[in-house]
This record gives C-alpha cells, sequence and structure tokens, in this order.
C-alpha cells in the first residue's frame, strides 16, 4: 500500500507534539473523522450502540446515513476483536480504517476499508449497504446526538461526565 498523505506531508515528530496522549487508534480515528467531515459526514468517537459494545467512529451522513468506523493499529489489534460483527446490526456501512503498514488482506472482503493517517484518510473500499430499520435509525440518531451534546457539554465543563452526572 502507498503512503497517504492528502495534504502535505507532516514533521516526523509534529503529530506526537501536538497531541502526546493520543494512541494509535486515536490517531487513526482523527484522520478518518477530518476525512468523513469532507463528505458531509458529522462524526462521534467511542459511541456505545448497545451494553457491551463501543465504536471507535460513528458517522451520520447528510441524508441520515448511519456508518460505524473500526480502527486498527496492527495485526494483533484486529485479531484480538471479537466484537466487530455485533456492530454491523447498527450501521448501514462498516469500515476498517488501518494505516499503510496494516496487512489489509487480514480484513473480510465484504467490509469497507478506509486508509487513514492523522491527518487525513482515503475510503478505498465501499461496503454494500446494509439499510437500517427505521426505529433502530431512530435509537442511533438519538444515541448519536446524546452522545455528542454530552461530550461537548463536557468539553465546557469538566465537572461534567459523559453519563451526565458529576463524577
Amino acid at each position: 500500500m502507498r503512503s497517504l498523505y492528502v495534504h502535505s506531508p507532516p514533521m516526523p515528530d509534529l503529530l506526537q507534539e501536538i497531541a502526546p496522549a493520543l494512541l494509535p487508534g486515536q490517531i487513526l480515528a482523527r484522520g478518518v473523522c477530518r476525512h468523513l467531515l469532507h463528505h458531509g459526514f458529522a462524526t462521534v468517537e467511542e459511541l456505545v450502540p448497545a451494553p457491551g459494545l463501543r465504536v471507535d467512529v460513528m458517522a451520520l451522513g447528510p441524508k441520515g446515513e448511519v456508518w460505524i468506523v473500526e480502527c486498527k493499529s496492527g495485526r494483533a489489534d484486529f485479531t484480538a476483536d471479537r466484537k466487530w460483527q455485533n456492530y454491523l446490526e447498527w450501521a448501514d456501512r462498516f469500515f476498517w480504517a488501518v494505516d499503510a503498514d496494516f496487512p489489509v488482506d487480514l480484513l473480510p472482503p465484504e467490509t469497507g476499508l478506509i486508509l487513514a493517517d492523522g491527518y487525513d484518510a482515503e475510503i478505498l473500499r465501499m461496503p454494500a449497504a446494509a439499510t437500517l430499520a427505521g426505529a433502530r435509525r431512530k435509537v442511533m440518531v438519538q444515541k448519536f446526538a446524546r452522545h455528542a451534546a454530552l461530550r461537548l457539554q463536557a468539553a465546557r465543563d469538566p465537572a461534567i461526565s459523559l453519563s451526565g452526572v458529576f463524577p
């Protein structure tokens, strides 16, 4: 796979200087979220669609589409993920986001593929759409809105937790 720098190449350690606390998957998520914004999608990270599940990125499209993106930083990260198939019922499309060094042959061919870095991303493979039922879509849009609102409130008031209560 080719190296991905859609814009100008970054300086070697610039990303770690800007966001030293980000883990490899979070760096990929940042690039994915930036890219999806260019396609008209709003995104949130670490959304819980159901108890026991937490998606890396949920994207809400301009026509109400719901996409889930799982960010994998390497082979071990992917092989340890035993829950990804449970995410399929919560989205219209499911994608993997990986970096240029990831062995993409491991990924199921029926799923989407996004090549990402901390600055941008590129959709390499679009999965077939599996349209959510209306009731499920309503639940996901409400979860998205609540999650985004709580994140915004927590950013403005550090005493608020994502559950909406004071710690």
